[in-house]
């Protein structure tokens, strides 16, 4: 199968492939039950007023849905005629995501002084969770993340996806584009930046907490630019670190420690003038 090629990047298309990438990781008793309507930090939080909030953006969902559906299709319409009323919409169809380490194992070796839940527990690439949905009036769990195997009978399992490969060319292009800007693209190191960074998304790229933010791009522009920076002090470090082992054995230093010291001496004779 073919993947699309990747000429712009853009939240929307960003938040799509995180979503796919995370459910590579989960099992759900029903594929429908992928497609979450609210995100809540707990199973105590649904009530009315979640339920309505649940029912408004699967409404907006479906409205957005239909509304690109018939556009392609070549048909002229108003955004507005595609509109849903979210109270037709019935408890039964909506979808929670609860933000839970219930279901992943316990590791009270892996950090000495635990401070969160996520410290007494296994490490995973993204934040867990579970998803549920009403049935005959009840909250049924219906999804799980890192999981495989039934949702009952089945284990743990952190290494059961992967990120898609839209996803992973997103990363790329980020990177690629990231590296021409005029800050950074003189750098002889610029191709070790570049794959620094890679690395960096590939291992934060989940994290992204659709939750709190709808951003992701600058969420991965942050992590980006923190990866190059730290290739830059580094290889400055180690830059110094040669200079002053020239200078000890009556070298001459790099251009920059020379141009550096002029620039000194020059500022320190203004100084003594004045």
């Amino acid at each position: 199968m073919l993947t699309p090629k990747v000429n712009y990047l853009n939240n929307k298309d960003m938040l799509l492939e995180i979503h796919r990438s995370k459910s590579s990781h989960c099992v759900f008793t029903d594929p429908a039950f992928h497609q979450y309507d609210l995100i809540l930090p707990s199973i105590d939080k649904i009530n009315i007023r979640t339920i309505a909030e649940a029912k408004r953006n699967q409404a907006k969902r479906i409205g957005d849905l239909n509304y690109v559906t018939r556009k392609k299709e070549g048909e002229k319409i108003k955004q507005a005629e595609c509109e849903i009323d979210y109270k037709k919409i019935l408890k039964e169809k909506v979808v929670f995501r609860i933000m839970t380490y219930e279901h992943i194992p316990l590791n009270n070796v892996r950090k000495k002084n635990p401070k969160t839940e996520a410290d007494r527990r296994e490490k995973v690439n993204f934040p867990p969770f579970q998803h549920y949905k009403f049935i005959n009036d009840e909250l049924v769990c219906v999804g799980k993340s890192h999981w495989k195997g039934d949702l009952e009978t089945g284990h743990f399992d952190k290494n059961a996806g992967q990120i898609t490969d839209t996803l992973a060319r997103m990363m790329i292009k980020l990177c690629e584009r990231y590296a021409t800007r005029g800050n950074v693209r003189g750098y002889t190191y610029n191709d070790e930046m570049r794959g620094q960074a890679i690395l960096q998304l590939t291992q934060i790229g989940l994290q992204f907490d659709e939750s709190k933010s709808d951003n992701p791009f600058a969420y991965f522009t942050a992590a980006v630019t923190n990866s190059f920076v730290r290739v830059i002090n580094i290889e400055k470090r180690n830059q110094n670190i040669r200079d002053d082992i020239l200078e000890m054995n009556g070298m001459n230093p790099s251009y920059t420690r020379t141009g550096s010291g002029e620039y000194e001496n020059a500022l320190r004779r203004s100084d003594d003038y004045e």
